[in-house]
């Protein structure tokens, strides 16, 4: 399957939580994808990284190498995410890396590994997308 090229995917990010929360995309293949989002803006009531910002990067990663499997004629979905947190971070930025787990024809699934700055675990999630073909224009 395709590569997203660096045109795509800032189109398919503008507009999107993704834009909102500050999230950026270095890699995308259909087997990884690896990008990171700031801590600021992204926090609970005390500071810390927001659980749900960390999900939302996580989901971000690991759809982005799903549309990269199933492109062109297919797109991707998410259907499960799961994600224990390790870390909390107050500061900086946390980086992700989501590897294939299985690209099949019909379901996709990675796991999403995000660290800190020095390169601690903050969380791990796992990710399950469907691939479907695109709706006939």
């Amino acid at each position: 399957m395709a590569d997203i090229d660096d045109v795509s995917l800032e189109e398919l990010g503008r507009g999107t939580l993704m834009e909102r929360m500050g999230i950026s995309i270095d890699s995308v293949t259909p087997d990884r994808a690896e990008g990171s989002m700031p801590v600021s803006g992204n926090t609970q009531p005390y500071g810390l990284l927001h659980g749900g910002a960390s999900a939302v990067l996580a989901e971000t990663l690991g759809s982005y190498a799903a549309m990269a499997h199933a492109m062109p004629e297919g797109i991707a979905m998410g259907i499960d995410l799961s994600i224990t947190h390790h870390r909390a971070v107050s500061e900086g930025a946390v980086r992700a890396v989501a590897s294939a787990l299985h690209r099949g024809r019909t379901i996709a699934s990675y796991s999403i590994d995000i660290t800190d700055e020095e390169g601690r675990p903050v969380a791990t999630a796992r990710l399950t997308c469907a691939i479907r073909q695109r709706a006939a224009t």
